[in-house]
């Protein structure tokens, strides 16, 4: 029997613990919908890091345009987390090669 990663999914349970999928069907229905959501996860990051880069590269900004965009990006980075992790538990598993480069 092969071995199957845990999937760590881009949402939490209610009481805010991880969620994981458990397939061998990466085109399952749930797999195709964390899919979806990672890929506007990031997309909104580099939406956000865009509008805020403006904000940041200005010194004349106020301090609340500058916070706000701190906090925007650290939303986007708390979202974009746990993708990055999901994927790279998912680039191999123990005992198999993993990808490899020309």
């Amino acid at each position: 029997m092969e071995h199957v990663t845990p999937r760590l999914l881009p949402w939490t349970s209610p009481e805010g613990k991880p969620c994981y999928l458990v397939t061998d069907d990466g085109g399952s229905r749930l797999s195709r919908l964390a899919d979806d959501l990672e890929a506007a996860q990031l997309a909104t990051g580099v939406d956000v890091l865009g509008l805020a880069r403006t904000v940041l590269d200005d010194p004349m900004s106020p301090y609340t345009e500058v916070r706000y965009a701190g906090l925007r990006l650290a939303e986007c980075l708390t979202d974009a987390l746990p993708a990055a992790e999901s994927r790279g538990m998912r680039l191999s598993t123990p005992g198999e090669a993993g990808p490899t480069t020309t």
